[in-house]
């Protein structure tokens, strides 16, 4: 439960960082409940006899829109970039920060999601913690899409309005070579 306080306080500071980033008030993505929502998934992946016979997690982008992580000092985490994966190194007592696809349609394309997996290995194991924000649950019933203030005639909107609780059907339903929940929703 500590943890999970610490969680949410960081969450609360990173958003209103982002917020600041986008060029809004800093209180802007806590105030429409971005830092509501809060789970932790804790993963264990244990050593691995022919590793490359299996997948710890399929590639995907975060459905959410930030995902803390606290991962122990065993690589396995890769990013995708140009078509090629990199290996994520542990940094010891460092947290890695992911943008989920939903903060990719709040700031209207100026934060990017990425692709990534988690590989298995011969040794380990690997143990991850992490802490997904993905807004509040009185969001599910609500249009979501890009922050009105980031639009403009400069600036269109790159997504249409949609509902979460539609968002995150398609996530879940979702199968391993199918399009992102997304691009359903691009313009």
């Amino acid at each position: 439960m500590e943890y999970f306080k610490h969680m949410k306080r960081l969450g609360e500071a990173l958003f209103e960082l982002l917020s600041e980033a986008l060029g809004l008030q800093p209180d802007h993505l806590n105030s429409i409940g971005c830092s509501k929502g809060c789970s932790i998934v804790t993963h264990y992946y244990p050593p691995c006899p022919q590793p490359e016979l299996t997948l710890g997690v399929r590639k995907h982008a975060d459905a959410g829109i930030l995902t803390v992580l606290l991962q122990n000092h065993m690589s396995g985490l890769q990013v995708l970039h140009d078509s090629q994966w990199f290996d994520v190194h542990p940094t010891r007592g460092g947290l890695i920060i992911n943008v989920g696809d939903l903060l990719q349609v709040l700031s209207n394309n100026k934060f990017k999601s990425v692709k990534h997996r988690v590989i298995s290995s011969h040794v380990g194991p690997r143990i991850s913690v992490a802490c997904f924000f993905s807004g509040h649950a009185s969001l599910l019933d609500k249009p979501f899409g890009p922050i009105k203030k980031l639009i403009s005639e400069a600036n269109p909107p790159r997504y249409e309005e949609f509902l979460l609780k539609e968002y995150f059907a398609k996530f879940f339903a979702s199968s391993i070579d199918t399009k992102p929940p997304i691009d359903y929703y691009k313009l």
